[in-house]
């Protein structure tokens, strides 16, 4: 019986290739662990300071700027408006023309004035040559005591209706210059009622002049909370366009009584310096200090944040723009958001929204409540 042969020996290049073959998968899968994990992208995020608690934990409120005086403009006489000169939010100088009437009717009167004047003048000097003859026959005793009373007399009511005719013509061409509406200081135009064509009423108001000078900002107050306040109270003042720049203003003026419809008492904070800085009809904010200590802070509530139970909030570097997890104290809740008492301050960057998809070290890119690039300082 023949024996079996032994296998043969491999080839010593078909060795090399199947080495290879068991080699490459490791070096492919060692080589996929070298490579570096993708880096997160740098995503936006709503930045905010802290506010001081003692501005904004008192009570707050929101008004208009308003100008301190304001006069409704109107003509002493009636007619029809014939021409207007100035519209809304035109700056006009004390006798600028704003207005006229058409003029027609009251040179009318003045001339009808002027003519009973010349008549009542003409009266007068008839009575007063008159009065001379009689004075003279009365010195010959060819006229009697009583002829003589009532020519006197007749002159003294002829100077009566002369004095009278001329107070008419004074006052009839008082109202043909009254035909024109000019501005009684300088400022400017707030509002206008009328069209050229309308007839309209003496004294009815045809502008509204808001007066250069001192702005003041124009609140309501519950009567609730009327008691809290007093005249030639301290107050702050922000302007919604100006956010977080704060100006100082005083209560000027409380109205003594509540308004029929809303049951507020209509108050007015006085800008004073700084009223250049503020502008007709702009929204402000009226804070009036409260009782929370200066070290407390106010934040968003949005930007509170828990870890193992207890409040942090997320602070900004302002250098690597990278975030890190602050604790802090609650003080108490409101409606302007969450007053702390202790972990920040008003030097401070915190992130406003979105703190529960942040990650400690995580980088951002500091925006405001509009989106818009916020650089950090």
């Amino acid at each position: 019986m023949r024996a079996s042969a032994a296998p043969s020996p491999l080839n010593p290049l078909r060795r090399l290739g199947l080495g290879l073959l068991l080699i490459l998968p490791v070096l492919w899968l060692s080589g996929c662990r070298t490579h570096a994990e993708p880096q997160d992208p740098i995503r936006p995020a709503i930045v905010a300071r802290p506010q001081s608690a003692a501005t904004e934990a008192g009570n707050l409120y929101s008004g208009d700027i308003k100008a301190r005086y304001e006069s409704a403009l109107g003509f002493r006489v009636g007619g029809k408006i014939r021409q207007r000169r100035v519209d809304v939010g035109t700056h006009v100088k004390t006798g600028d023309l704003i207005a006229e009437l058409d003029p027609q009717d009251l040179q009318l009167q003045a001339g009808s004035a002027r003519a009973a004047l010349a008549a009542a003048d003409a009266d007068l000097a008839t009575a007063k040559s008159e009065r001379a003859r009689y004075e003279a026959l009365r010195g010959k005793n060819f006229v009697s005591e009583t002829q003589f009373d009532a020519v006197d007399n007749r002159l003294k009511a002829a100077a009566a209706r002369a004095t009278e005719a001329r107070a008419t013509l004074n006052v009839a061409q008082n109202q043909a210059g009254y035909s024109e509406l000019r501005a009684d200081h300088d400022g400017v135009i707030t509002s206008i009622v009328v069209e050229a064509g309308q007839v309209v009423a003496p004294g009815q108001t045809i502008a509204t002049l808001a007066r250069d000078g001192e702005r003041e900002v124009e609140i309501s107050v519950p009567e609730s909370r009327i008691a809290d306040y007093r005249k030639d109270q301290a107050a702050t003042i922000e302007l919604w366009a100006e956010s977080g720049t704060h100006l100082a203003g005083t209560l000027r003026e409380i109205a003594p009584e509540a308004d029929s419809t809303t049951r507020t008492f209509r108050v007015r904070v006085a800008l004073g310096d700084s009223s250049d800085k503020a502008k007709l009809g702009q929204t402000a904010r009226v804070f009036f200090s409260g009782s929370e200590s200066d070290a407390a802070h106010v934040i968003p509530l949005s930007a509170l944040y828990e870890k193992d139970g207890k409040p942090a909030v997320w602070l900004v570097d302002t250098k690597t723009s990278q975030v890190h997890l602050a604790s802090v104290t609650v003080g108490a809740y409101r409606e302007q958001g969450v007053v702390l008492t202790d972990g920040v301050n008003t030097q401070d960057w915190i992130i406003a929204a979105g703190v529960h998809k942040l990650r400690e070290g995580q980088a951002v890119r500091p925006v405001d409540q509009s989106n818009k690039p916020l650089t950090l300082q």
